[in-house]
Order: C-alpha cells, then sequence, then structure tokens
C-alpha cells in the first residue's frame, strides 16, 4: 500500500485553519528532543509522532534522540539500569547541577550516601558505584551537553522541543539552559506525562528556561502554537498552553482530547535508526530486531467506569479512544517496510477489545510474522489468549497485581484472583510471557488477604512468577492521591530524592509524580513477610535447573496429571469416572459446582461435587476462590 494513504485527511485539511502561511511555516525550524533517561533501545513515539503531524502542517522539522548519545557515552547496560523508573530520581540528580547550577541542592552528593540501600539495584559496591556515579555527574554528563550544543546547528532552530516523562525533565531543562544561554533567540516547549495538571504550570513558574508548556494531548495543540509563533500572533487562544508573563502564570483550557485517532499521522522514526547506527548502539544490518512503539488507543476504558485506586495514568485524558483495526494494520505494514522491523509494542494502557476480535485475525489471515507486546485486561479468556498467541503477541502485561480477591476489589480491578491465574496458566500454554508484580498496601485490606497468597504460591510454581513484589507507589494521579474519599494519611510528601534534585525555589509538592506517604490503619510490615519469601523462593525454583511442572492427559471419563513442583516429589495423579470430568471441566475457566452439576449433567449434588473440588484443592491441584474453582494443571499437548 502506498505510504500516501495514510495521510490524515482530516488533520491535512486543518491546516488551511492556521494562522500561518505555508511561506512562514516552512521557515520555522524546530527540533523536538528525546533527553536521557528515556529507554535506548526503541524510539521516541511521543517525537516521532510529533514530528509526523508538524510535517503534515508544513513545517520544518527534524527529531533528536539525544538519549542515544549519553547511552553510547556511558555504555547501554549502565544507561539502562539508569533507566530503572522505580526508584530514586538518580537520572534526575545527575543532571542537576548543569540544570540549576549554584541554585542545586545537594553539591556534594549526599544523596549517594542517604539513600545508599535504595540505589543499590545499580549494581558494584557502595563505593564503586558512587565512584561511578559521581565521574557520570561531574564528567559524563557536562561533556555530553556540550557535545549537543556544539555538534547541532543551532543557530538556524526557531523552536526546540522536549517531551519529558518521568527521569527525562532535568536533563531536558539543562540542555535548554545551554541553548538559551548561547541562543537566546530559541523558544523552548516542553510537554508530556511530567507536565500534566498541575505540574506544569509548577515547572512553569520555576524554572526559566520554559518558554512554553503544552499540558494535556498535543496533537491540535501543539501545531497551533507552531503556527501563532511563525506568525508572531498572540497564543492566549492556543488550547492547553501555559506560559509566564508579568502578572504570574497564564494557562489556557485544555484542549478537547482527539477523538479520531485514524486521522493521526505514522510515527516518523527515522532519525532514530540513523542515530542508533551511527552510534554503534544498532547494527547496521538487513533485518532488525527493534520493538517499534505504535498507537492502537488511548485512554483506558476500564478506568473510565472503574478508576484502578493506585493507578496515575490517564490523568486529564482518560476517555478511551482507538483506531479502527484496518489503520492499526496498515501502519504495522508500514512500519516493518520502513524500518526492516518485525518487533511492535502497543503503548496503550489497555488494549481495545475490538482489536483482539478483528485485529488479531487479520493478522493471522495475512500470514504476518509480527512479534508484539500488549497491556491488557486481566479477564482474557483462553480463545482471546490463544488468538493473540496465533497472532504474534509474544507478551502481555495483564496488571494482575494481586492473587487474592479482596485486594483486588480493593483495587477496584473489577478481576477475581481466579481469573488472574488462569491468565498465567494459558499464557503459559500458548507460550506468551507475562510482566507482572504483586504488590501490598491498600486501605482496607487484612493480614489474612496476604497469609493466603503466601500459602498457595507453592502450588503455582509450574506458572510464571511475577517479576517482584512491593507496597504501591503513591502516584499523583491516582484515585488513592486525588478522590475526596481517599484513606486517611499520617503524612504525604513528595517522594524523598526529590529535595536532592530541585532548587528550594521549586514546590515539589506541586511538581512531583511520586509521593511518600502513610496510610492510617495501615498493616505492619510484617503482614507481608511470608509472602515476599514465597515470591523469592518461586522466583528461584522458576529460574533453576529443574523447572516445576504440572501437567494432565486427558480421555473420556480418564485423566493422568503429572506433578513435578517440588524436586524428590514427583508423582502421578489417576481420576476416573465423574472425578475426571470434573477436573477437566475446571481447566478453560473458573467454575462453581452448581455449574459444574448443571454442564455435565452429574447425578451428585451440589455439595458433592464441592467435597470434590475441595478435595483437589487439599493436594495443591486446584485453586479455589469463594465459590470458583480452577484446575491448576496444563494440558500436556501444547498448542490446542
Amino acid at each position: 500500500m502506498p505510504d500516501i494513504l495514510l495521510m490524515p485527511h482530516s488533520l491535512a485539511a486543518r491546516t488551511l485553519e492556521l494562522d500561518s502561511t505555508i511561506e512562514q511555516r516552512s521557515r520555522l525550524h524546530i527540533v523536538l528532543i528525546s533527553m536521557p533517561f528515556m529507554e535506548h533501545d526503541r524510539p521516541s513515539i511521543q517525537i516521532g509522532l510529533l514530528k509526523a503531524i508538524a510535517d503534515h502542517h508544513g513545517f520544518s522539522v527534524k527529531t533528536l534522540h539525544a538519549n542515544l548519545d549519553f547511552a553510547a557515552r556511558i555504555g547501554p547496560d549502565y544507561y539502562r539500569a539508569l533507566c530503572e523508573h522505580r526508584g530514586p530520581m538518580i537520572g534526575e540528580w545527575l543532571f542537576s547541577l548543569e540544570a540549576f547550577g549554584d541554585e542545586a541542592p545537594d553539591p556534594d552528593s549526599t544523596i549517594l550516601w542517604d539513600l545508599a540501600g535504595e540505589i543499590s539495584y545499580l549494581g558494584g559496591s557502595q563505593e564503586e558505584l558512587r565512584d561511578r556515579l559521581l565521574r557520570t555527574r561531574h564528567e559524563d554528563v557536562p561533556a555530553y551537553l556540550d557535545c549537543l550544543v556544539r555538534d547541532v546547528p543551532w543557530n538556524a532552530v526557531r523552536v526546540v522541543g522536549f517531551t519529558v516523562t518521568f527521569q527525562q525533565s532535568v536533563a531536558s531543562f539543562a540542555l535548554a539552559h545551554r541553548l538559551k544561554a548561547r541562543f537566546p533567540e530559541i523558544v523552548t516547549v516542553f510537554g508530556g506525562a511530567s507536565f500534566d495538571g498541575e505540574m506544569a504550570s509548577e515547572l512553569v513558574r520555576s524554572v526559566d528556561c520554559i518558554d512554553y508548556a503544552v499540558s494535556g494531548e498535543g496533537d491540535i495543540a501543539f501545531p497551533r502554537l507552531l503556527s501563532a509563533i511563525a506568525a508572531g500572533k498572540d497564543i492566549d487562544d492556543v488550547p492547553g498552553i501555559i506560559r509566564r508573563d508579568g502578572r504570574g502564570i497564564v494557562a489556557g483550557s485544555l484542549a478537547p482530547p482527539l477523538q479520531r485517532l485514524d486521522d493521526l499521522p505514522v510515527p516518523d522514526y527515522g532519525e532514530y535508526f540513523d542515530r542508533a547506527e551511527r552510534l554503534g548502539l544498532l547494527g547496521r544490518d538487513a533485518h532488525r530486531n527493534v520493538w517499534i512503539p505504535f498507537e492502537g488507543a488511548r485512554g483506558c476504558w476500564w478506568g473510565e467506569k472503574h478508576h484502578c485506586t493506585f493507578c496515575g495514568l490517564n490523568g486529564t485524558t482518560m476517555k478511551f479512544r482507538s483506531k479502527s483495526p484496518g489503520r492499526v494494520f496498515h501502519e504495522l505494514a508500514l512500519q516493518a517496510r520502513r524500518y526492516r522491523s518485525f518487533h511492535f509494542e502497543a503503548v496503550d494502557n489497555i488494549a481495545d477489545s475490538d482489536h483482539l476480535k478483528h485485529l488479531l485475525p487479520l493478522l493471522i489471515d495475512s500470514n504476518t510474522d509480527y512479534e508484539m507486546f500488549y497491556e491488557v485486561k486481566a479477564n482474557l479468556t483462553r480463545m482471546q489468549i490463544k488468538l493473540m498467541a496465533q497472532a504474534g503477541v509474544t507478551r502481555i502485561q495483564p496488571g494482575l497485581e494481586s492473587l487474592n480477591s479482596n485486594v483486588l476489589r480493593l483495587m477496584r480491578k473489577g478481576v477475581r484472583a481466579a481469573q488472574n491465574i488462569n491468565v498465567l496458566r494459558w499464557a503459559q500454554y500458548y507460550g506468551i510471557d507475562v510482566a507482572w508484580n504483586i504488590l501490598w498496601g491498600f486501605p482496607g485490606e487484612v493480614e489474612e488477604d496476604y497469609a493466603n497468597q503466601a500459602s498457595v504460591i507453592p502450588h503455582l510454581t509450574h506458572l510464571q512468577p511475577p517479576s517482584g513484589a512491593a507496597r504501591i507507589w503513591l502516584e499523583r494521579f491516582s484515585p488513592l492521591f486525588r478522590e475526596p474519599d481517599s484513606p486517611e494519611v499520617r503524612y504525604r510528601t513528595a517522594e524523598r530524592s526529590y529535595q536532592y534534585v530541585y532548587p528550594r525555589r521549586v514546590d515539589l509538592d506541586s511538581i512531583a509524580y511520586f509521593f511518600d506517604y502513610e496510610f492510617v490503619d495501615a498493616l505492619p510490615e510484617d503482614a507481608y513477610k511470608a509472602l515476599s519469601r514465597e515470591v523469592a523462593k518461586w522466583s528461584e525454583v522458576w529460574n533453576s535447573a529443574h523447572r516445576p511442572v504440572l501437567t494432565y492427559w486427558s480421555a473420556p471419563h480418564f485423566i493422568q496429571i503429572y506433578d513435578d513442583r517440588r524436586k524428590g516429589h514427583e508423582g502421578t495423579y489417576t481420576f476416573r469416572g465423574a472425578l475426571a470430568d470434573i477436573y477437566v471441566a475446571c481447566s478453560d475457566r473458573p467454575t462453581t459446582a452448581a455449574a459444574l452439576r448443571h454442564k455435565l449433567h452429574l447425578e451428585m449434588s451440589t455439595e458433592a461435587i464441592q467435597d470434590v473440588l475441595d478435595e483437589f484443592h487439599r493436594r495443591g491441584l486446584m485453586f479455589l476462590d469463594g465459590s470458583l474453582a480452577l484446575a491448576l494443571a496444563l494440558p500436556a499437548v501444547r498448542g490446542r
């Protein structure tokens, strides 16, 4: 299909509505930048999409994946470790001196001693880690920024746009500060997740290298801002723009979320691949294995109804919208041809159920050879997981978060623990990797919720374990943070490491996304120790040479279950008649004793069937979740 058929017709038509002329727009040279600490092994969909949008409006736009330069300078493995977002703001701290100069709050690097235990994930002894971070802060960072200023022809650039998510803020401020000092005519524009809501106003107020911030979605606001700059006109009518004037902060109303995502152009990632190859971070191969980001949907259809209590995503744009399955299909094909990679990563917060019904069969019928990642809701059926595997989905993030139905209810997840375990079962059977973890610390939980999870884990060791287990982070836009009926807190303040990064003039509670906190009536830490130990054992045995197994072979009214979950205690269970039928009937999905009696036309009473389920549970062959029962063994014959 020719690329021209993917041009966004209605967005292109709106070009005529912009204030500036075509000639004015073509003379406005723009650079869109992605700074550390975005991962270096994939392009930025934010600047790739904004470039495509601005191009279609007639602007002269280049992208600069400057994060690649820093990864190449300090080494990709070290850089990857620094990209860890779930921890102290070490990435922000590394650039703080260059961003804020004498106002930087930690010139003596006391964070390396004060938070030594929390940054140990970076590896090495404490002394080695401190030495390396100090060299990075005092040598690598200044040299890196000097090279960026020296090697790019900034004198021809009028607008520099920074996309900022989590630990990209301070590196972006550091470069913007240098550029404004050297090229004062440059206009800086900031946007992204770190500029949502109150955070944007406070950053614009307190960080003087920011000229404009785009709060909320920028698909319409950004080209309108560029047009006003090109024409030299007032930008007050541009929605979503925040700026300073002599009276303080001027913030326009947010632009309405874009409704027709099919109108968007296809992101342009050409500069990423060229730069990554030139820096030696990507081989100059005919075939590439880069995971290309794509957007199938925005917002969250579940969050519109029941916002998960701990989730801070979609702060100002929860409304769910999606591209048509046909549009996504053609976009993937175009990007595969452009960039010679067949790996695709959906940036959607939740997969559109319509894509499961129509896009996946389209990929299967077209014999595509993609590998794909999706975030999904955990209420998937066996057939949906099978369809995903057939379509090339090799990794999912289903947001499991717990193996206890009471805790899931407190989260507002809308699923039961049995459904979560069933996702793990069928994902493993069909060869799909599952990214998940266990969370705790929810108001209203009781110790029994975690004792029960600890007791069930030894029976789940044949399934993929979580990547970790930990207390929830308190995120700015989550219901736990902002709802009127949120739990009472003893204290809530910006996560501790922010104070080592930002000058005193910055109101940390206004710019922070993560917060330290303590809820009233919280469980003691001891309540989670048994679960934490069991998760560690699960991961250890899963990664050992002897991976646990629990499989079954079935024939009509006959089943054998091979149990090799404990080394040295392997064995085979044999069941016949109604017992075999009951077990197999609990394999596809969680079910109840009453439903089994009806489905199997059993002469047994519901109570007798429940006794059978209880016995399977006692032997560790079945998971009981209230009235629901789920077989834990997987079919021995693969792929059916």
